[in-house]
């Protein structure tokens, strides 16, 4: 019960930095670009991730204490602006159920424990991965990074997998994505992937281990398989001219095996890679 509540308050959370944080980040590069060229910066409101408070999109009113509490809220409000009655996303209160989903589950598969506290963190950062990279194409490199050093720390301290299964999984989760994108360039003259799926497999290998890894890519399409018929079938695939991003498979993939387990995924693939012939 704790745990999901917490999830549900975070969830609320994950939906400020799924919007704020892209915002922030297009900031700060055309601060960058302003200074590289020595132009004068345009002036932009401040924005972080806990100022200004929480507004409707349509009208600007503020958002008040009691219109803000997890699902609650939406379900009182009927899904609609208190004040000029726009609709709000149906989004906002299923981003906060499903985190209080992968919370409780946490809890129910570590028991109350750093654990279990480390992986809903897991969880939490891979919800804002997935909605961040679906919605602008960016894998912010605060999280993934965040996300990385986090799984080498939980192994690092007998939480996870093997810190050598964990290292050889950031080592060989970066590898083999860059490894492909380049060749892909090679061959047809196009990028066919960014740098933060690279980083985000080398941080799912770093939670995971280096045996998961193949499992983990082969879930990863199952999940773009299912995000693609639901696009296709909603009509968003219709003159699309931005190609689909890869991270929201992954991080998919990732939350997936979260749920069902590891041991449980590297079932599905023909064959393991036993940690016992790695070096130590």
């Amino acid at each position: 019960m704790t745990a999901g509540f917490l999830g549900l308050v975070i969830g609320s959370f994950l939906n400020v930095v799924v919007y704020r944080l892209p915002k922030m980040m297009e900031h700060e590069w055309q601060c960058e670009c302003h200074a590289m060229f020595g132009t004068p910066a345009a002036t932009h409101p401040r924005l972080n991730l806990a100022f200004p408070r929480s507004r409707c999109r349509q009208c600007a009113h503020p958002i008040l204490w009691y219109e803000n509490i997890p699902v609650l809220s939406y379900l009182a409000l009927g899904g609609k602006c208190s004040a000029c009655k726009a609709a709000i996303g149906l989004r906002y209160p299923a981003v906060e159920l499903v985190s209080a989903m992968f919370f409780a589950t946490a809890v129910a598969n570590f028991g109350v424990s750093w654990t279990a506290l480390a992986w809903c963190a897991f969880s939490a950062l891979l919800i804002a991965l997935f909605l961040i990279d679906l919605d602008t194409q960016l894998l912010p490199d605060e999280l993934n990074y965040l996300l990385l050093w986090l799984g080498i720390s939980v192994s690092l301290l007998g939480q996870g997998v093997p810190l050598t299964s964990s290292l050889y999984g950031v080592i060989f989760g970066y590898i083999s994505l860059w490894s492909v994108t380049k060749l892909y360039y090679l061959l047809c003259g196009k990028v066919g992937m960014g740098n933060g799926d690279f980083k985000l497999l080398a941080a799912l290998g770093a939670w995971f281990g280096v045996e998961y890894l193949f499992a983990l890519v082969l879930l990863s399409s199952l999940v773009g398989s299912v995000i693609g018929g639901l696009m296709l079938a909603s009509g968003k695939l219709a003159n699309r001219s931005i190609p689909i991003a890869f991270g929201p498979f992954l991080a998919g993939a990732g939350l997936l095996a979260m749920l069902v387990g590891p041991e449980n995924i590297q079932s599905w693939v023909p064959f393991a890679f036993p940690l016992s012939n790695l070096p130590h």
